[in-house]
């Protein structure tokens, strides 16, 4: 159940009309900044990891794990510690967990590190991320009112989306000049300038759990959420269509690997689109109408990949299917509706954890399967599959609303 408003939030709600008001406030503002420096460096990083294992493996499978890796162990952090997203010192959290960050990308600049050591690197640095991700999103959720969180929201899934497009591209040109250990020193000074950013900018904020937060509080935590049938299913449609979506992306490098930026950034491309329309221009319910219908567009074009199109019509297929990826926001603002504010952070991170988890599970299946049948055919089945879900989440979710009104 949501969390009464505060006066002062409320006085907030009723000023924020728009992105330009959210960036107003100087603590979003630097939140904000922050995230978008860690996608810059995130982007830069997982391009040039799947580079080097692609040449050194040639392996489909070893180059999609590489480039998404890091999602497997945000659910150890789920699972585990993120109830130190919703501590006493959110604060400091974010900025010891932004320096471990920063240890993590720096390692990989080294040269000649074996790949064993580089994929354990990926792991532990996937850890931290995830709770910083729940961190960040629960500070988010004090700093901004609710009315504006969806808003919010948008903004950085919008930025993530234009980082996206920048990075890749970026990480193309910079591999003309670089090695891929010059694009890892470059994502570590991003890194760095993101943690002096938060630090600069973000204040601490004292409407936090009273219980000392531990595996034991993350636990409670987490078997009250997963308890909720609905919310059961807000996470479902949150994580897998879209996770096996990202296992189509995973493969492009495999599947073209001179025009592999291109896609990735048609794809960012259409996400960015998606959720300025989404975001910003519709309202919450249309949103919420909406959502469906977005979770078969991430997927439905990719189903073209069968016919091995041109690369002028797959990248267009590609940028289409990224608007999809706007479902997350109705879904991700009903699931903040179902949540109790003393654990938002903690809720939000899961959230993030188990869409972030099921990225590196699709980019597995995905890499596996094109092991078998080729990066293209790859690509259409695990679409098929995301479609399938869809589908049969959306029956679940009819059934579900019946039993309730009886």
């Amino acid at each position: 159940m949501p969390t009464p408003t505060s006066a002062p939030a409320v006085a907030r709600a009723s000023a924020t009309t728009g992105y330009r008001d959210l960036l107003r406030s100087g603590e979003f503002a630097g939140l904000f900044a922050g995230f978008t420096l860690t996608a810059a460096a995130t982007t830069l990083a997982g391009f040039a990891l799947g580079t080097i294992v692609n040449e050194q493996t040639r392996s489909p499978f070893l180059t999609a794990v590489s480039m998404y890796g890091a999602t497997f162990a945000t659910v150890l952090g789920a699972l585990t510690l993120m109830s130190v997203a919703d501590g006493k010192r959110p604060r400091r959290t974010l900025v010891v967990l932004q320096l471990l960050s920063l240890a993590g990308v720096a390692v990989q600049a080294v040269p000649g590190l074996p790949l064993a050591f580089r994929f354990a690197a990926l792991l532990v640095l996937g850890f931290f991320q995830s709770l910083g991700t729940g961190t960040r999103m629960g500070l988010l959720a004090e700093v901004v009112p609710d009315s504006a969180y969806a808003l919010a929201r948008s903004l950085m899934n919008i930025t993530a989306g234009g980082t996206a497009i920048l990075g890749y591209a970026s990480g193309a040109v910079l591999l003309r000049f670089l090695t891929p250990q010059g694009v890892f020193v470059v994502a570590a000074a991003l890194t760095a300038l993101a943690l002096a950013v938060v630090a600069a900018t973000v204040r601490e904020h004292s409407i936090r759990l009273t219980r000392r937060p531990g595996m034991r509080q993350t636990w409670t935590t987490n078997a009250a959420l997963f308890a909720d049938p609905g919310r059961r299913l807000l996470l479902l449609n949150l994580w897998v269509p879209n996770g096996l979506v990202v296992g189509c992306e995973a493969l492009f490098i495999s599947y073209d690997p001179g025009h592999a930026g291109t896609f990735l950034a048609a794809g960012a491309a259409g996400m960015l689109l998606g959720d300025l329309t989404v975001g910003r221009l519709l309202g919450a319910e249309r949103r919420r109408r909406c959502a469906f219908a977005l979770r078969l567009l991430l997927a439905v074009p990719y189903l073209l990949f069968a016919l091995e199109p041109p690369v002028l019509l797959g990248v267009v297929a590609v940028f289409v299917a990224g608007a999809g990826f706007a479902a997350t926001l109705p879904l991700q603002e009903r699931l903040l509706e179902l949540t109790p504010g003393p654990v938002r952070g903690q809720v939000q991170g899961v959230e993030a954890a188990g869409r972030m988890t099921w990225q590196g599970i699709g980019a597995a299946i995905a890499g596996g399967a094109a092991q078998y049948l080729g990066p293209g055919i790859a690509i259409t089945a695990v679409a098929a599959v995301s479609v399938a879900v869809t589908l049969a989440s959306a029956g679940a979710g009819t059934r579900q609303a019946k039993s309730q009104r009886v």
